[in-house]
């Protein structure tokens, strides 16, 4: 019979008719602000950064060529069948927390937890890698004004003689955090100018490449062949997910019902056009050999007569890493905040500020741990604590939408997926996909956190899950 019971127990469901219940606690209510614009901000923030600025290259000197367009038209492919997905789910359950809720309400809370607590290491690991990557654009600025920095604050200890901590990126996670303390109206519109201005730049550089096109840069244009497309795909997906991330802010929203769907839609659509456009142009400006796999913009640019670009180049990345930072620090933050208010996690985590109403404990714990991965992991390993959390994120949303939708047909949706159960199948085999192309450490890593986490879930969570007292009959 105790078997049978936990059975039931980590099958629970947290009811969706009465999900709006839950943030009912005073001081435990999140501030709804948002409007559709902001989010889409923030979705664009969180896709557009890394993908153009260093992985475009990457992936076109030595893995596609020309054909990195086809590599992030591919993966933008398969991101859209699971934001199709999301996007029914943010209509449906406009709730803080995105996937992590969505497993809870749909599979039940085991399922639920695992794809919380991972997104928990998956978010601050991403907040971290950024501010390692920004930290090096700000060492090349810096060195070529002449300025002469000690050598202990330029990277984690290994990473070159002398050095002890990456001070600028720790510095950067704690800032960031603090943006976030701010409320989020106010840190809402500072991430929408900086997503304008970031946008800015792409365009400069779109419409200035443009002229400078050889179209003899394009042939041959499946050098590594058809194969060798997919495999850039492969890489570049992790350059066009984000708006899972901007989906956690659903309950801080203005008409999230609304809004939700249609911003993580926009913020997809607007970030895979302006992807493809810079590739048309990076690959035509160069040979795609001679492209640098770490600032290929910049190259390109001097290449063709106009190394003055470059200096505006790397701000612009500078800028456009930035917004990264905030949407997954957002991101990691909600996802705390609402396992904290369903119980599964301290209470104390789920307080949030009596006037700015956000919740800056989680927020600031945030920023301190990633300021230590980031001051004191090299960028390597700490890359390896990301990618495959998120791709099982996008695993379990795309088969909780299927459920849902044969489960409880009758349910009011603003949005629906369409070609269904199509779409979601699509992103279910690209993801595992994907996850095969992960090496064996990071799943060791994986295992290890996912180990702890069913400790910390069976020794505290299951007893103290807000669900404790229902019976499996009154889940829905």
């Amino acid at each position: 019979m105790a078997g049978l019971r936990a059975g039931e127990g980590i099958l629970r469901r947290k009811p969706i008719e009465r999900i709006e219940e839950t943030e009912a606690g005073e001081g435990t209510r999140l501030e709804r602000s948002l409007g559709l614009w902001q989010l889409t901000a923030i979705g664009v923030g969180g896709i557009i950064g890394a993908g153009i600025f260093t992985l475009a290259g990457t992936v076109a000197n030595g893995t596609a060529g020309p054909a990195v367009l086809v590599s992030f038209l591919i993966a933008g492919v398969a991101s859209a069948a699971a934001a199709l997905s999301y996007a029914e789910f943010a209509g449906l359950i406009p709730k803080a927390g995105s996937a992590y809720t969505y497993g809870y309400a749909v599979l039940g809370e085991l399922a639920g937890w695992f794809i919380g607590w991972d997104l928990l290491l998956e978010y601050t690991a991403i907040v971290a890698v950024v501010a390692i990557g920004i930290s090096g654009y700000f060492g090349f600025l810096v060195g070529g004004m002449g300025a002469d920095l000690p050598d202990w604050m330029l990277g984690a200890p290994g990473t070159g003689d002398g050095h002890r901590v990456d001070l600028f990126a720790a510095l950067l996670c704690l800032l960031i955090a603090y943006l976030l303390t701010l409320g989020i109206r106010n840190a809402a519109r500072f991430e929408t100018v900086v997503v304008i201005l970031k946008v800015l730049v792409v365009l400069l550089v779109i419409g200035v490449g443009v002229f400078h096109i050889d179209t003899a840069n394009y042939d041959p244009f499946f050098p590594y062949g058809v194969g060798g497309a997919f495999t850039g795909a492969a890489t570049v997906f992790f350059a066009v997910f984000g708006y899972d991330a901007m989906s956690t802010a659903a309950e801080e929203s203005k008409d999230a019902q609304r809004h939700m769907p249609k911003a993580i839609i926009y913020s997809l659509v607007i970030s895979m056009v302006l992807y493809v456009a810079a590739c048309l142009v990076l690959t035509g400006m160069q040979d795609y050999r001679d492209i640098d796999k770490e600032s290929g913009f910049s190259t390109a640019f001097e290449s063709v007569g106009l190394s003055g670009l470059a200096d505006v180049i790397a701000v612009g990345a500078i800028i456009g890493i930035l917004t990264v930072m905030f949407t997954f620090m957002l991101g990691v933050t909600r996802v705390w905040f609402s396992m904290s208010r369903d119980g599964l996690l301290p209470q104390w985590f789920a307080k949030t500020h009596p006037t700015r109403h956000v919740p800056t404990r989680v927020t600031w714990i945030v920023g301190v741990v990633s300021a230590v991965i980031a001051g004191f992991l090299p960028i390597g390993e700490a890359a390896e604590l990301t990618n495959i959390g998120i791709l099982l994120a996008f695993v379990v949303v795309c088969a909780a939408v299927i459920v849902l939708r044969y489960r409880r047909p009758d349910l009011p949706r603003t949005f629906r997926t369409p070609w269904m159960p199509v779409v979601p199948v699509v992103g279910i085999v690209f993801s595992i996909w994907l996850i095969t192309f992960l090496q064996w450490q990071t799943w060791a890593r994986f295992a290890v956190w996912f180990a702890l986490g069913l400790v910390v879930y069976f020794a505290y969570s299951y007893r103290r899950s807000a669900l404790a007292g229902r019976r499996p009959g009154q889940a829905e």
